[in-house]
């Protein structure tokens, strides 16, 4: 039997999806780009509890997401330092293909700014604030 982790992991490989949570026979998949569809989840009190997810890119602010969310697991391809860290520190099981030092922009000329958001802080719930007041700042309106 495939455990929800491998299914979340298929289910992106073939269908494309950027964030894909399983448990059991719920799925959960997402198009959008970034920590935009975790904070939505967060936002309509989704219940992600031992759920598994593989997700395009992790770094830090999405880890503090994926701990508030109260995910088991969580895959990606392209994860960082910094969120396999937080993983560790909440006893999330994580894999990935490739461990970076940093997760870098969409124009590849810096630091992601929503790693840049979180960098100094280290509460989920702090960070979770941080984040939706960035994307706010910068013209991203979430759903809820």
């Amino acid at each position: 039997m495939k455990s929800d982790l491998q299914k979340a992991k298929e289910i992106m490989d073939t269908y494309g999806d950027t964030c894909v949570l399983c448990r059991g026979d719920v799925v959960f998949t997402s198009t959008e780009r970034g920590i935009k569809p975790l904070i939505e989840f967060i936002e309509n009190h989704t219940d992600m509890k031992d759920f598994s997810a593989a997700d395009k890119i992790v770094g830090k602010a999405a880890a503090m997401l994926y701990v508030i969310l109260g995910v088991k697991a969580v895959y990606s391809p392209v994860m960082s330092e910094t969120a396999a860290e937080v993983f560790k520190n909440y006893n999330i099981v994580y894999e990935c293909d490739e461990l970076t030092q940093n997760i870098i922009n969409r124009s590849g000329n810096g630091i992601c700014p929503m790693e840049e958001t979180v960098k100094n802080i280290s509460d989920p719930k702090e960070g979770f604030a941080a984040l939706k007041n960035k994307l706010k700042n910068m013209g991203i309106f979430l759903s809820a």
